[in-house]
C-alpha cells in the first residue's frame, strides 16, 4: 500500500493546523470533551477547502492523460467547482463548470470567484440537468480539438479519495505530537469521497477515532448504499485487502433539515457560536450542519471531560456570503 506511487500535483499547504477550541469548550461547560479543529479550510488554494486534497491526485492523472480542459459539475455555490477552476488555472489548463441554479444563481460567493478565474460556466435549472449538459460539453470540446477530463461531483472517485487516505496519516502524526487519541472525527459528508478516504485511511493506519460523517441532505440508509462501492474501490486502488460493510459507514442524518442547501436553525446557531468563540467561520450547507451534530452530541452527554474529539473543517467560506440575511440580518 504505497500512496507515494500515485502521481500528485501539489495544490495544498500541508499539514493544515490542528488547533484546540478552548473558548468553545468553556462555553459548552463541564463534561465537554477536548475539541480539536482540523483546519482544512486552510489548505491554501483559492480560499482553501477539502477538495484541494482530492484534486492533487485527480489533476496529476488528468495531466498524465494529456488533458487540456477540466470539466466538472455541482451547485452554483459548489466549493468543488471553485477549486477545480483554481486547480486548472494553476496547472495552465482551461476549466468548464456545469452548475445548477436550484438554490439561485447570483454572481456572489463561489460563483463570483469561478467567473473571476475565467472558468467557462454553464448554468442549468436543476441538478438533474447537469449530467446531460456535461456529456454535451465533452462532445463539443472533443470536436474542437480539446482533450477534456471530466471530474465527478466533489471529485468523489477512488483517485480523489486518496487525498483523504493520506490525510489520516497527517492527522494521526499531529495527534501523536499532541498526546491525544480522540474517539471520533466529525466532518460534513456530501458526495462521499472525503468519507471514503477517511474510512480507508482510518482502518489502514489503525486510527483511534471513528469517522462520523454528517449528511448534508440524504438519509443514512441512502448514503450507505450510495457510498459503499466508493469505499471498497478506494481500498482496492491502494491494494488494501479489507472488506467494508454498509454498517461500517457511520452517518449522522438528523441535522440536514429540509434538504441539501437549506439552512437549519441548529446549523446557523453553530456558525454563530464558532465565530463568536474561535473567530472561525463555517457555512450553512455543510460545515454548519456538521458542527451542529457535534454540539448536539456534546450537549446530549455522548462524551465526558476525559474524551477528545476532532472536527474536520472542510472549508466553504466563500459560500457564507450568500447567507448574510439569515445570519446577521440585512
Amino acid at each position: 500500500m504505497l500512496l507515494a506511487s500515485f502521481p500528485r500535483f501539489p495544490l495544498t499547504k500541508t499539514p493544515t493546523p490542528l488547533t484546540r477550541a478552548r473558548n468553545l469548550e468553556l462555553v459548552l461547560g463541564p463534561g465537554c470533551p477536548r475539541i480539536y479543529l482540523k483546519r482544512d479550510d486552510m489548505t491554501g488554494l483559492a480560499f482553501g477547502g477539502n477538495k484541494a486534497r482530492k484534486l492533487e491526485y485527480v489533476l496529476a492523472h488528468a495531466i498524465g492523460c494529456g488533458s487540456t480542459v477540466l470539466i466538472t459539475e455541482g451547485s452554483v455555490q459548489s466549493n468543488h467547482a471553485r477549486l477545480t477552476a483554481a486547480a486548472a488555472t494553476v496547472a495552465g489548463l482551461k476549466s468548464v463548470l456545469v452548475l445548477d441554479a436550484g438554490h439561485g444563481a447570483e454572481a456572489q460567493g463561489n460563483l463570483f470567484l469561478d467567473r473571476l478565474m475565467g472558468a467557462d460556466v454553464h448554468i442549468v435549472p436543476e441538478q438533474s440537468d447537469r449530467a446531460a449538459t456535461v456529456a454535451a460539453v465533452v462532445d463539443e470540446l472533443k470536436s474542437a480539438g480539446e482533450v477534456p477530463y471530466a471530474i465527478p461531483t466533489g471529485a468523489s472517485m477512488p483517485l480523489g479519495a486518496l487525498g483523504y487516505v493520506a490525510f489520516v496519516l497527517e492527522l494521526t502524526a499531529q495527534l501523536l505530537d499532541a498526546g491525544e487519541s480522540p474517539c471520533r472525527l466529525y466532518f460534513a459528508s456530501g458526495s462521499g469521497g472525503t468519507q471514503a478516504g477517511i474510512m480507508v485511511g482510518a482502518r489502514a493506519f489503525n486510527a483511534s477515532f471513528v469517522p462520523v460523517g454528517v449528511s448534508d441532505g440524504d438519509p443514512a440508509a441512502v448514503v450507505r448504499k450510495k457510498w459503499l462501492p466508493l469505499v471498497a474501490a478506494t481500498a482496492e486502488l491502494i491494494g488494501f485487502d479489507t472488506t467494508f460493510d454498509a454498517e461500517d459507514i457511520v452517518i449522522e442524518d438528523r441535522f440536514y433539515g429540509p434538504g441539501y442547501g437549506e439552512p437549519t436553525p441548529e446549523g446557523l446557531e453553530a456558525i454563530r457560536l464558532l465565530a463568536r468563540t474561535e473567530a472561525i467561520f463555517l457555512e450553512p450547507v455543510y460545515t454548519g450542519k456538521a458542527m451542529a451534530a457535534l454540539l448536539a452530541h456534546i450537549r446530549g452527554e455522548t462524551f465526558t471531560s476525559e474524551d477528545s474529539v476532532v472536527f474536520l473543517h472542510t472549508g466553504g467560506g466563500p459560500s457564507l456570503f450568500g447567507f448574510t440575511d439569515v445570519l446577521v440580518g440585512g
